[in-house]
């Protein structure tokens, strides 16, 4: 059955981008209602912005969600993989500020918060997208892919010239907490040569290395290096985990990316929905249930919470 939260969790930080503080807080919904941003800091506008791949515009650095009022919202990617990890299928984000903040980095805080709180079922089933067809997209030496698959599994590899990244590959099955026990403490990173680049158009104002892994070469400048020698790469999946969360449910099929990012996943939503027999819609049932990312998620067997 769909879920959502027993009660609201805050959160506070800084928007990597914007440099803004904001403060979010994650009310529980309704069955049926999805997910949904509101803009509390807006009174001239719809504040109201859904969670919903057609409503997400082209960044390489984020994924930002616009409204038919021009209202927008964004790095919403870890707060969606968080939502999906953790299995919430109805919420309210309320934020007063432009963007998600982003916390350490990862969907660490988000994923502590949601469970914390607690779930609760709701009175309706969850609506799966299951993958008929293979559908994929190719753009600048960069692959992604949603094929047939039984359960939610993520095949996902990465190639950079920084000694401290080069090539990294990892795939996983999501089911039984996985995204939570193995990709949700990831950190965005980016080579140090980048951020006064990215600075000098507007971007990464609010970063430091205290909520991003800073490479260059060799080393890793961030405190105590990377978290999981594979870190990198498993921050890609967890992006890619919220990206694919604005498909509006879970998808029954696995998903490739190579050299994969945010606008190449929302163009394989796009094709993937251009497309209606590749997918189809079920009513989760109690064995499929089993597979989803948020199945037997209990607070105490989460060792983020020592």
């Amino acid at each position: 059955m769909q879920k959502t939260l027993k009660s609201d969790v805050m959160f506070k930080g800084v928007g990597l981008h914007c440099g803004r503080d904001v403060s979010l807080r994650v009310r529980p919904a309704a069955a049926q209602t999805g997910i949904w941003f509101r803009r509390t800091d807006i009174s001239d506008a719809d504040p109201f912005i859904s969670a919903n791949w057609q409503f997400a515009v082209h960044t390489a650095l984020c994924t930002r969600l616009v409204n038919a009022d021009g209202l927008g919202v964004s790095t919403v990617e870890h707060v969606m993989a968080a939502i999906a990890g953790c299995g919430i299928n109805n919420a309210v984000v309320e934020l007063d500020g432009p963007e998600v903040p982003i916390m350490d980095g990862s969907a660490l805080e988000f994923v502590r918060g949601f469970l914390k709180a607690g779930l609760i079922e709701q009175s309706a089933p969850v609506e799966v997208l299951e993958i008929l067809q293979t559908v994929e997209v190719e753009e600048n030496g960069a692959y992604a892919a949603l094929v047939p698959f039984s359960g939610i599994e993520m095949d996902f590899s990465i190639d950079f010239p920084d000694e401290a990244i080069g090539q990294q590959s990892k795939r996983l099955n999501l089911a039984n907490g996985s995204f939570v026990h193995e990709l949700c403490d990831s950190r965005t990173f980016c080579r140090n040569s980048d951020v006064q680049v990215m600075r000098s158009k507007g971007f990464a104002l609010g970063g430091t290395l205290m909520n991003a892994v800073v490479i260059e070469g060799a080393d890793v400048l961030s405190p105590g290096g990377m978290r999981h020698a594979d870190e990198p790469v498993r921050h890609k999946m967890l992006d890619a985990m919220g990206d694919l969360a604005l498909a509006g449910g879970p998808i029954i099929g696995r998903y490739v990316g190579r050299r994969a990012g945010h606008t190449l996943t929302n163009k394989l939503l796009r094709k993937l929905f251009s497309q209606p027999g590749a997918f189809r819609r079920v009513a989760c049932d109690a064995q499929m249930s089993g597979r989803l990312p948020g199945a037997g998620l209990v607070q105490e067997d989460v060792h983020i919470y020592a």
